[in-house]
């Protein structure tokens, strides 16, 4: 958390022109208001988010827990559930601290109220579903399968991660430290789940 804090004054101190220039290149030149790609690339994007809103990761969590319960594997559905908790909570002080503004060179093309760094989106979905691909990992033996779940994971949250700076809602440095974050947290719990599993 300290090094999150420390890169969010860095920011805040130097303000980074890749930001600017990475913003401003998913643009078309002269009209900032419209995305670049096809026409189908916005929808998709705004679908694409929303698979790292708060409400479906939490139910995400919920279902998955539930799940592991059914089949007696406490601990776990409280592993996912604590680690994804305490993540988001992570995240909402971070953001508390920090208090950076959203991107304002371009419209914003769907609603966002909270505070920009880190990305909410791009973090939370890091931590719930790189945690459940790693801790899931550990209750498979076939190499392939693992390799399938945290590639299905990575593609999942990078793709989240990308469409927040697409519809300019995010800087890309909220990204990037929402994903180190993210990733940072879940190889912590998948550490202590290699450690406590019997």
């Amino acid at each position: 958390m300290s090094l999150l804090l420390l890169f969010a004054r860095l920011i805040d101190r130097w303000p980074l022109m890749w930001d600017r220039a990475i913003m401003l290149a998913l643009r078309i030149p002269g009209d900032p208001a419209t995305p670049i790609g096809p026409a189908w690339l916005l929808p998709f994007m705004r679908d694409v988010t929303a698979l790292g809103g708060g409400l479906l990761l939490t139910l995400i969590v919920v279902a998955v827990a539930g799940l592991l319960v059914v089949r007696r594997l406490y601990r776990s559905a409280l592993m996912i559930v604590l680690a994804s908790w305490s993540g988001g909570q992570v995240v909402a002080l971070v953001k508390q601290q920090v208090g950076r503004a959203r991107p304002d060179i371009v419209p914003r093309l769907v609603d966002v109220r909270e505070l920009s760094f880190p990305s909410g989106h791009a973090a939370s979905s890091a931590v719930v579903y790189l945690t459940l691909a790693a801790l899931g990992a550990q209750t498979v033996r076939e190499p392939r399968v693992r390799t399938y779940l945290l590639a299905c994971a990575v593609i999942l949250v990078g793709t989240i991660g990308i469409s927040r700076v697409y519809l300019g809602v995010h800087w890309p440095s909220d990204v990037l430290a929402g994903w180190s974050f993210g990733a940072l947290w879940a190889l912590g719990w998948w550490r202590l789940g290699a450690e406590i599993r019997p």
